[in-house]
């Protein structure tokens, strides 16, 4: 009679291809946040200073409404990186992708779609509901 044991980490070796993966995306999610703080830094004028003074005050509402969406996007970017930063903070450890609800592993498919995942998928339902 052989009980299987339920793998309770990652092998290191899974856990490298995971380090590559999460490393790779935080250089991406880097340029994005760069890109979206160059855009806030730039007051684009797009040439209406002779233009009437309704469009104009129509144009600087429009113009601050996309400010507003870019520094949020800005701010979500950040969260993102830091939460990537931690998940390679895990893999260091050797807990990455251990459940912090349930201890359990979480799905490998749930962590190459969502890498920075602390949660698995069953615990996620469990807080929803």
């Amino acid at each position: 009679m052989s009980d299987k044991k339920e793998k309770t980490r990652f092998s290191d070796a899974e856990l490298e291809e995971f380090r590559i993966l999460i490393e790779d995306k935080i250089k991406e999610a880097k340029i994005d946040l760069e890109l979206l703080n160059n855009e806030l830094s730039h007051k684009d004028n797009h040439g209406t200073d002779d233009t009437g003074r309704s469009f104009n005050m129509m144009e600087d509402g429009a113009s601050t409404f996309s400010r507003e969406m870019t520094a949020q996007k800005a701010a979500r970017q950040d969260k993102f990186i830091v939460s990537l930063e931690n998940a390679l903070m895990r893999i260091k450890n050797k807990t990455y992708g251990v459940c912090r609800v349930t201890g359990k592993l979480i799905n490998k498919r749930r962590l190459m779609l969502v890498p920075h995942a602390t949660l698995s998928i069953e615990a996620k339902n469990q807080q929803q509901s």
